[in-house]
């Protein structure tokens, strides 16, 4: 049984006995940590002569420890290697033998730090499975899937708070993004949109106050400009506010308002972009929104008002025109109109369509039609929000790709349809 120690080494004096890689990582860990390097070996690698250390180009001898606070053998010579400990041993000084670990009376673990937290890992003797182990626990940190929030924090008013505008992704908790994963495990308050992914505010410390912005269609809600104070006035307070979002802040999320807002107030702030639904939801339909030979761009369009609306600013003409890929967001509500519209204007009625539904969610479900009867199919189906509709050849290589789904996808039973050519009702992904 060993006894873990963390060792304040600023202002000491530690040698390292050897010049080559080793020693060179032994030295690094210790200016890291303030300590006064003294290195002793005949040869010295250029790497480790650079770094801020004293150097003694020649043979180890006695008496090398005298002062030291710590040592460490990391020569290629067992026999060296042997005598620094036995020297350390006589003058009481903890020594780390690189060579050979049963016979060290110290050991350095593989450490994982994530700002004020330090975590050092050893594994029987094992350094390999230690730097495992050591690589999953910096991923847990950094991701924020750990319990790294202080149970007590510093009273609100008495630390500079910010704000993080998170893009969630498009619904599964799996494509949030680490780094919006770690805010939201530091956040003080969580202002989460009704598409934002529900599942991850589960699992946050039952301290983190959660603020439903709703954002519904036809709900109560709270309204931006409600939003935009709020953020301004939490983050004031001292708190850390994370604004989650569902898919991208920057892409119909709004999220350059609450920026410029944070901006005006003086509130420092982050953007953290979130995969998108717009390409995100059809690839996870077996649905690439561009593929050589078929086309090579695509547009993404907010469809929630009617193209006549003297509000509407969509360019429903060259949209109709393009042999693009269309992938039309917040589209249901206006989907006969806005298919009328593009049919119209020259985009031909029998176009595949494709509308998904809770991409990316263990209730994906697709409805595959044509620009010409996707409105009435949806609308039979009894198609909700939120949905995203895409236009274009691609869809066809839903059917194709479908072999290259996992195997409990394909066998998956999509509801049968009514019997028209090259339609597909409501069913499971």
């Amino acid at each position: 049984m060993t006894y873990p120690l963390m060792l304040d080494l600023t202002g000491r004096r530690a040698v390292v006995v050897g010049g080559g890689r080793v020693a060179s990582r032994r030295a690094r860990s210790l200016l890291a940590a303030g300590a006064l390097v003294h290195v002793i070996a005949p040869q010295v690698d250029p790497a480790l002569a650079a770094l801020a250390v004293t150097a003694s180009r020649r043979e180890y001898r006695d008496g090398d420890l005298a002062g030291a606070w710590l040592a460490h053998a990391a020569t290629g010579d067992a026999a060296v290697n042997a005598r620094v400990a036995a020297e350390a041993q006589r003058l009481r000084i903890w020594c780390v033998r690189a060579d050979d670990a049963a016979a060290s009376a110290a050991w350095t673990p593989a450490v994982a730090r994530d700002g004020e937290i330090t975590v050092a890992v050893t594994a029987g003797g094992d350094p390999e499975r230690a730097k495992r182990l050591r690589a999953a626990i910096a991923f847990a940190l950094a991701e924020g899937a750990l319990p790294v929030r202080p149970r007590r924090r510093p009273p609100a008013g008495s630390r500079a708070g910010r704000v993080a505008l998170v893009g969630g992704g498009p619904g599964d908790p799996g494509l949030l993004t680490v780094r919006g994963r770690r805010l939201l495990a530091e956040a003080d308050v969580v202002i989460a949109d009704r598409l934002a992914p529900r599942d991850v505010l589960a699992g946050l410390d039952p301290e983190v106050e959660v603020i439903d912005a709703g954002k519904a269609p036809h709900a109560q809600h709270l309204t931006q400009e409600q939003i935009n104070a709020l953020l301004v006035e939490r983050a004031r307070a001292g708190q850390r506010v994370v604004r989650l979002k569902g898919g991208d802040p920057f892409v119909f999320g709004r999220g350059g308002e609450e920026a410029l807002a944070c901006v005006r107030a003086g509130i420092p702030f982050e953007v953290v972009p979130g995969v998108t639904s717009a390409v995100a939801v059809p690839a996870c339909a077996g649905i690439p929104v561009t593929h050589r030979g078929i086309t090579q761009d695509f547009a993404v369009v907010s469809a929630h008002l009617d193209p006549s609306h003297p509000g509407a600013t969509v360019d429903w003409e060259a949209l109709a025109a393009g042999p693009g890929t269309l992938v039309l967001l917040m589209a249901v509500a206006r989907l006969p109109e806005v298919t009328r519209e593009l049919v119209k204007r020259g985009r031909d009625a029998s176009t595949p369509v494709a509308v998904i539904c809770d991409g990316t969610t263990e209730r994906q479900q697709v409805l595959v039609s044509t620009l010409g009867q996707v409105a009435q199919d949806a609308a039979a189906s009894g198609v909700r929000p939120p949905a995203v509709v895409v236009v274009g050849e691609v869809v066809r290589l839903r059917e194709a790709l479908a072999q290259e789904r996992p195997r409990r996808e394909a066998l998956r039973q999509e509801t049968p349809g009514q019997e028209a050519p090259g339609r597909q009702a409501l069913g499971a992904a």
